[in-house]
Order: structure tokens, then sequence, then C-alpha cells
């Protein structure tokens, strides 16, 4: 078992990386109470079920899997069935899947009561790596990602390696994209690690890795008022491409492999392709550069007619700039091809 802490004053928490962590949540969390456990039905069962047995008096409910179900009307049912279970300010939430379920979770967590306990218990590469971590949590509007929500930390975060088991190939790639994402702007050693390509020797490695990447960068920069805008690098045409691809399933860390691509310099995105067609991530589909860009200008990370990107230059050498929207627009061209 290896813990990290993120130290954010009043509301520093620990990481706990622990494989078979999830038949010790009893121990490991607080769970002597009233507990919403949170999860979705892509999710195994037997995870959300696990945790519920070892709470006092647990509740699991489930949800959809996909982003649908991160909206304002999924959000209010889960609200309605707490205060029917009687849920007081003492008890918690726990979440148990991808990153829908955590963003999803937490938002809950934060609202209910005006705040009760969470945790987070990530299923999939992508939340291991990433969201779980950092307290960003929301539901979508009107088409918008994560335009309604709030900064929330959890109580705890478990990564257990061994629930990636259940996952099919495609999410585990899609999950090694926001990896990809950080070793490009902040650890040239872990890009080599993907350049060579023993990516499931190097599991643990990669996912400790990000994740004292991100546990910097948030405890630098908790708000995102600077520099924690380095993790949206590739997501400002990824969330373009997300919206305007989502009948066509594209998953988020696919769309954030096709976002990086026009935001490295010439000379690195030979080896920045070829890592994702390693990791059978795309490196071109089938798009509307018009209705990409109309889409990315909804942007909440915008200000007016501009918006904060990073570029990188080479592997842990990024630079923050903003630029006008404008400007996005022929990059867009790079990552189409023919339909």
């Amino acid at each position: 078992m290896s813990i990290l802490r993120m130290e954010l004053g009043a509301d520093s928490y620990d990481i706990v990386i622990e494989r078979g962590s999830l038949k010790r949540a009893g121990e490991l969390l607080k769970l002597d109470r009233k507990v919403l456990v949170l999860t979705d039905d892509g999710v195994p069962a037997a995870y959300a079920a696990a945790v519920a047995r070892q709470a006092k008096e647990g509740f699991v409910y489930t949800v959809p899997q996909g982003e649908d179900s991160k909206s304002i009307g999924t959000f209010s049912k889960i609200l309605s069935f707490m205060l029917e279970k009687g849920f007081a300010r003492k008890d918690a939430v726990v979440a148990v899947g991808g990153g829908v379920v955590g963003d999803l979770a937490g938002f809950v967590a934060s609202a209910y009561m005006r705040g009760v306990d969470f945790y987070n218990i990530p299923t999939t590469v992508l939340s291991q790596v990433d969201s779980s971590i950092g307290g960003k949590t929301a539901v979508n509007l009107d088409g918008i990602k994560n335009i309604v929500g709030a900064f929330y930390q959890p109580k705890k975060v478990l990564i257990d390696l061994d629930l990636l088991d259940s996952l099919p190939a495609r999410q585990i790639s899609n999950g090694l994209a926001e990896a990809v994402k950080m070793a490009l702007t902040s650890d040239a050693e872990l890009f080599e690690l993907f350049e060579k390509g023993n990516i499931t020797e190097n599991m643990d490695e990669i996912i400790t890795r990000s994740l004292m990447i991100k546990k910097r960068v948030v405890e630098q920069d908790e708000r995102e008022q600077g520099l924690r805008k380095i993790l949206n690098f590739g997501h400002t045409i990824g969330h373009g491409v997300e919206s305007f691809e989502r009948l066509n399933g594209l998953y988020h860390g696919e769309c954030v492999a096709l976002g990086m691509l026009p935001m490295v310099s010439d000379a690195l995105r030979p080896r920045v392709v070829r890592v994702l067609e390693n990791l059978n991530l795309p490196t071109s589909v089938p798009l509307d550069a018009e209705e990409v860009f109309r889409a990315m200008t909804h942007d909440k990370k915008g200000e007016g007619e501009t918006v904060t990107v990073t570029t990188v230059s080479a592997p842990g050498c990024y630079e923050m700039k903003k630029v006008r929207f404008e400007e996005l627009r022929p990059m867009i061209k790079m990552i189409g091809s023919s339909r």
C-alpha cells in the first residue's frame, strides 16, 4: 500500500493506492453511518454492493452508464432519494465508478444539506489517473459539459488497481490518454515509458506517477486560477470534438487525444502520434470543423473571445498562453480525416 497526501489545509486527504482496497473500504473509510453508494450500470454491481455491505446502513443508487446521467434531472432524483431515506449531514456519499459517477456523486455530496462527506473509489483508468482527485464536481447542461458544479474535495480516495481487470481494452486506452496528457506537460520520463510501449507491466507506475503530477498541480492551484489550467491540455479542442462526436460514440479520452495533437510542436507531433496509435487511440476522425468550432466556443474555460491554452514543445516543457478562439479554427482541421 502507498499513500499520497493531498495537502490542501483543512481540506487535505489521503489517496490510498492498494490492490484489494475495495474489500477493506470499511477499515479505510468512515462507513459507520448511513452511506449512499452511487454507481452506474456499466460497473460490476458487486463493487458497489461490497461497499454498501461494509456500511452501517448502505444504500446503492445506480444510474445509467454514460454522459447523459450527468444531468440536473439525475442530480435532483438522487437528492430526493437521499431525502426520502432520511440522510442527515453526518452521513456520506461514496462514488464507485468512473468519471461520470465521481463528478455526479461529488456534486450531490456538495449540495445535500450544504455538504456531506464524500469518498471516491474510481473503477476506470481515466478516473484513477485524473478525475478522482482534485475536487472538481459537475453535471452537464444544454449540451455543455461540466457547466454546473462545485469544487468539493473528497475525504479520501481509494485507488484499487484490481478493479481495472473488468475493463475492456478500449476503456483502458481511453483513460491512458489522460496519463499521456500529464506526461507531455509534466513528466518526460513517464512519456518515455509510453514510448517504450510496456503499458500493462507498468500500469501501477503510470497511475501513481499521473496521480503525483495532478496532486502537485492541485496543491498549488486548487481553484484553477493559474497552473491547474495545464490539466486542460488537449481539452479545449477535445471538448469541441466530444460535443460534436457524442452521437458517433467517441469517449472523452479519445477526444482529448485528438485535442492534444494540434497543441504540440511539429517536431514532437510524430512521437505523440506513435504513442497514441500504440494505445489504439485516434489521431484523426471525420468531423465538421465548423461544428466543432461552434461547440468549442461554448467551452466554460473561455473568456469572451479568448481562451487559455497549453502548448507543449517537448515532453515536460509546456507554455500557457491566451489566444483568440479564431486562432484555433485552422488547428481543428489538423485532426480531420475524409469521410
